[in-house]
């Protein structure tokens, strides 16, 4: 007995005598946490760092000052569910099994498989604690909603928006409240959802500051309804709208992730915590978001369409200390790799189920190691004429692009579009008529995916 009660006595002499360095040595060599900061509809330039201006976003552009940003960096689609289920499941969105967007209904049926193997299961098997907070958009039934892929804790919406102050849909109504908490209907009249979201989160990182976590907040904004606050509101009066609007929301959001920031130090986390960040595609011309507002420089497209203002996105890692900081990646990469490399950063095996994402370990570490994909493949179901595109190096051939994007003079009767996005990435001279060849070969590459991909 008098051994068994010395044991506590001993070990707290032993820690009391830790250095407050040793410490800290003892915090970092523990399993790195791991966040994905996934914003909705901003666009691909819609940070002052990426280079719009006229944006006041000082904790995102730290991001990327603490780690590494990437400038041809894509989402496997242009819509949000896509989106999100090839984030998830490192899979193609047609191999994910969601290849347009889930239901908002509670009880819908289009979904993402509860079978898939999302990123959050595979962390949670290697005793990670899991989180989501915010929008879930990849399935409205109890076997496809967070709990049942992987994660121990979810709180937040599970279609594709909200009021942020009801908390109800905000396409269809009346009567369609959509907040839950593991699971289970909550109710919050008039709590703003993104200060709600930081609450969560708080919760969620003081919980588990003991454990390694893997967290997926995934923001609601600055989708539509664009209900920025006051102050932010104040200081974008005087520019144009849509602009204002949309920009009120974007720094909203910005000073919600420096609140997290804040608290990542506060608990002395910030060492021990690689931070994901990007966007879910290109900014929406939709009507309620007054058909516009985000900014992609000279990148033609937006939400919904093939073109780079629709895919390419702002994309962020950083982790102090362990990957370099302030350097700029030009290499193609897809949101698809997030989960091989985050695993691979992590040192957890990926299992052996098919996934298509690369890991961009290497090219983080240098700007020199060669891009992981040769070439990528979007497809978006349209009817019996879908809108898809093939990426091979240089190279870009759409086919059936999307949206009010092309002139009359510009559109051809094949619908094909090549284009070479290093020396022309505003996609304005169409190479089909010179390169046939080519244009052959690409098309050929996309039939044996479109055929591989729909039958895995």
């Amino acid at each position: 007995m008098f051994i068994y009660r010395a044991v506590p006595f001993l070990l707290g002499i032993f820690l009391c005598s830790i250095h407050p360095s040793q410490s800290k040595d003892l915090q970092v060599n523990k399993k790195p946490n791991v966040i994905i900061i996934y914003t909705d509809d901003q666009g691909t330039l819609d940070l002052n760092i990426y280079g719009a201006k006229d944006l006041y976003t000082p904790n995102m552009d730290n991001l990327a000052k603490k780690g590494v940003r990437f400038t041809q960096f894509y989402t496997a689609a242009p819509v949000c569910s896509p989106s999100r289920a090839s984030l998830l499941s490192g899979r193609y969105p047609q191999r994910a099994g969601l290849v347009t967007n889930a239901s908002s209904d509670n009880g819908g049926k289009s979904e993402m498989s509860g079978s898939q193997i999302t990123i959050a299961e595979t962390f949670q098997s290697a005793g990670y604690k899991t989180g989501h907070i915010g929008k879930w958009h990849v399935g409205y039934n109890p076997s496809s909603m967070p709990n049942q892929q992987g994660f121990d804790y979810s709180y937040g919406h599970m279609g594709g928006c909200i009021d942020n102050y009801s908390h109800y849909f905000y396409w269809h109504g009346p009567n369609r409240h959509d907040l839950w908490r593991n699971g289970e209907e909550v109710w919050e009249d008039g709590s703003y959802f993104p200060d709600r979201m930081v609450e969560e989160i708080e919760g969620f990182l003081e919980s588990n500051q003991s454990d390694p976590f893997f967290l997926y907040w995934a923001l609601n904004i600055p989708h539509y309804p664009l209900q920025g606050q006051e102050k932010w509101r104040n200081y974008y009066n005087d520019l144009p709208s849509p602009r204002k609007e949309y920009a009120a929301l974007i720094s909203t959001m910005d000073e919600k992730i420096g609140l997290v920031m804040e608290k990542l130090v506060e608990l002395g986390l910030e060492e021990n915590t690689i931070i994901v960040f990007q966007s879910d595609h290109g900014h929406s011309e939709e009507e309620r978001t007054f058909f516009g507002g985000g900014y992609a420089g000279v990148y033609r497209g937006a939400k919904f369409s093939l073109f780079e203002g629709g895919i390419r996105i702002p994309a962020i890692i950083s982790w102090p200390g362990k990957i370099p900081q302030n350097e700029v990646r030009e290499q193609l990469s897809v949101n698809v790799d997030w989960f091989p490399t985050l695993l691979e950063l992590c040192n957890i095996p990926k299992g052996d189920h098919k996934i298509d994402g690369k890991s961009m370990v290497e090219i983080i570490r240098s700007p020199t190691a060669p891009s992981p994909h040769d070439t990528f493949f979007w497809q978006c179901l349209g009817g019996n004429d879908p809108q898809w595109a093939v990426r091979e190096g240089d190279w870009k051939l759409i086919h059936n692009p999307v949206g009010n994007h092309l002139s009359e003079s510009e559109k051809t009767p094949d619908k094909l579009y090549l284009y070479n996005i290093s020396t022309d990435p505003g996609e304005s001279e169409n190479k089909v008529k010179q390169y046939p060849d080519l244009v052959q070969n690409l098309q050929n590459q996309y039939k044996v995916w479109i055929d591989e991909v729909t039958m895995n």
